[in-house]
């Protein structure tokens, strides 16, 4: 049965404006990839998306502000969907990821969108320092853009059970100390040549992910210990 000439019309603007949205954030992570945030204008980022009126982006986003908090937001719930296929393909054979396994599953998930499609590795090379050089707890950003969803609650929980030498402070400092190194390294991998691809990137990844368990596993030194003590 076909439908409606109304309903057709009215999906038809429907797909027309989420295809104008994809295209503004689309052009805003390429121009900040290569120029930086502070050095691009609403009208450039329109004009790159193929629309010839600033009033596109505002009827979107609202302002600048609100389409950054759109590309993040979509970003991270590709990570999101990505690690928690991986998380149950690795619950279906332990209950208890090892360490290695966990760190696993916070960098992977990124890899493997970056690897997949250029668009996610223009997303790495135009925001990926942000969480290593915020003003701002990197935990408290990574709160503010979903938090990792469930699988990352997961995760975790999990990494938590995994080291019980660390008291409550430790573990928080290290977390933070692994968001930063991830993000670090993610952005500085994107803007290599041949980036994700082939066996230098699967070495990069590896080594990776052995510094976030040496990170982790660490123990608390004397000296660390001395200092907390400390009035």
């Amino acid at each position: 049965m076909q439908k409606p000439a109304v309903t057709q019309s009215t999906d038809s603007r429907r797909t027309r404006s989420e295809a104008t949205k994809d295209a503004i954030m689309r052009a805003a992570e390429k121009l900040i990839a290569q120029s930086g945030v502070e050095n691009i204008s609403i009208r450039e980022i329109v004009a790159g998306a193929g629309q010839k009126n600033e009033s596109a982006l505002q009827y979107h986003f609202k302002n600048l502000t609100g389409l950054l908090d759109a590309i993040h937001a979509q970003r991270s719930e590709e990570v999101q969907s990505t690690r928690a296929k991986l998380l149950a393909a690795m619950l279906e054979s332990t209950s208890e990821p090892s360490l290695g396994q966990l760190c696993t599953l916070m960098v992977e998930p990124t890899f493997q969108l970056a690897r997949a499609n250029i668009e996610f590795r223009r997303y790495i090379k135009a925001f990926g320092h942000e969480l290593a050089i915020s003003d701002t707890s990197p935990l408290k950003k990574v709160s503010r853009n979903g938090g990792g969803g469930l699988s990352g609650q997961q995760i975790g929980a999990m990494l938590r059970r995994a080291l019980p030498q660390l008291d409550e402070s430790d573990y928080r400092k290290r977390m933070e100390a692994a968001v930063m190194l991830c993000s670090a390294s993610m952005y500085h991998h994107a803007r290599q040549k041949n980036a994700f691809r082939g066996h230098p990137s699967d070495l990069f990844l590896h080594n990776l992910i052995d510094a976030l368990v040496g990170l982790f596993s660490a123990p608390v030194s004397p000296e660390t210990q001395a200092l907390k003590n400390r009035p």
